[in-house]
């Protein structure tokens, strides 16, 4: 009977993304930029932990700004824990068991605030709002480096699967005890990173439903020039891997993207690109470019639905406002 039970939770849990995107109409609403709205509220983040070192010093900002993008109409809000790695902790002189907690802290503030937000909300009549899902953000190692390798891909030849599997392991499996209702793997920038995470969600059998997002910076390949079907490849065989797609790449690569990925791949789409602005990993600062106001946005969403993608959202330099008008454009198209 205790196994039976197991199986059918097990499923259940695989199938919530399905679900769950049955109830919004086939499509749903990621946040938005998180750094770049904790900097609106004065959070100085310019450090190796960017966005996670509120997790120390402003955890009152985090659950600000999780509470603003669900005002905005976010169906999914995402954790602080990007850039939150244990050894990034400890480097800072915190113990393991301090870090942990950290992590776990991500967790609940979006826990909290997706049910403060949700009490609220449901004494509203003809409320147009779901309640939303949290996905525990789990950035790529060349976030931790912080060397602008999330952006290129070029890990060395010392890193190997193993070393990627070791990296993410303990961090996965405490947010995972933290009780997410999704994992989100970020700026995945090679095939290397990608195998290594469909191999680790097998060995820890984890059940929560991921997504795995690349970027690219040429709108045709991952960072490291590897081809989106040799990445995909692995992915495909995974049934721990509810979603793929893209975040932090130009809006204007999407659409091809979107479409590319049609073509390889049977599971969910997810694009959350940033505002159009390039970020220099390396002088950690952004670089004059073309950028797309809200508007714009706007209009590019309903495209990338229209093209195929479920889960919509935006990343760096997006903001309440963009995510209110894409919920609102998306919501009409449901």
């Amino acid at each position: 009977m205790g196994v039976l039970f197991e199986a059918k939770e097990e499923q259940d849990r695989a199938g919530l993304l399905e679900d769950f995107l049955e109830k919004t109409g086939g499509c749903a609403v990621i946040d938005g930029g998180f750094a770049t709205q904790l900097e609106i509220h004065g959070a100085s983040i310019n450090d190796p932990l960017w966005s996670a070192l509120c997790l120390i010093n402003s955890p009152h900002l985090i659950s600000k700004v999780h509470l603003e993008y669900l005002e905005a109409g976010a169906d999914i809000i995402v954790t602080s824990s990007y850039q939150a790695t244990l050894p990034g902790f400890i480097s800072r002189g915190l113990s393991l068991e301090q870090g942990e907690k950290l992590l776990e802290k991500s967790v609940k503030l979006a826990t909290d605030a997706r049910d403060v937000f949700w009490k609220t909300v449901e004494k509203i009549d003809d409320h147009t709002y779901n309640r939303a899902l949290v996905a525990a953000s789990i950035g790529s190692y060349g976030a931790f480096l912080a060397d602008g390798s999330e952006y290129n891909g070029n890990y060395g030849p010392d890193v190997d699967t193993n070393k990627l599997k070791d990296f993410h392991r303990r961090r996965l499996q405490v947010l995972v005890e933290a009780g997410p209702d999704l994992l989100a793997f970020e700026t995945i920038p090679n095939k290397l990173e990608a195998q290594a995470v469909a191999e680790l969600l097998e060995e820890e059998n984890v059940e929560i439903p991921s997504w795995i997002c690349f970027s690219s910076v040429d709108g045709i390949n991952a960072p490291s020039g590897e081809s989106f079907a040799d990445c995909l490849e692995v992915l495909n065989k995974s049934k721990k891997i509810a979603a793929v797609g893209i975040n932090c790449t130009p809006p204007q690569f999407v659409n091809n993207l979107i479409q590319k990925f049609n073509e390889l791949t049977e599971k969910v789409i997810v694009v959350y690109p940033n505002s159009g602005e390039t970020w220099d990993g390396v002088a950690k600062r952004w670089l004059p470019s073309k950028c797309f106001n809200d508007e714009k946005f706007k209009v590019l969403a309903k495209r990338w639905h229209d093209a195929g993608a479920k889960l919509i959202g935006g990343c760096c330099r997006t903001t309440p406002s963009t995510i209110r008008g894409l919920s609102k454009v998306l919501k009409q198209a449901n």
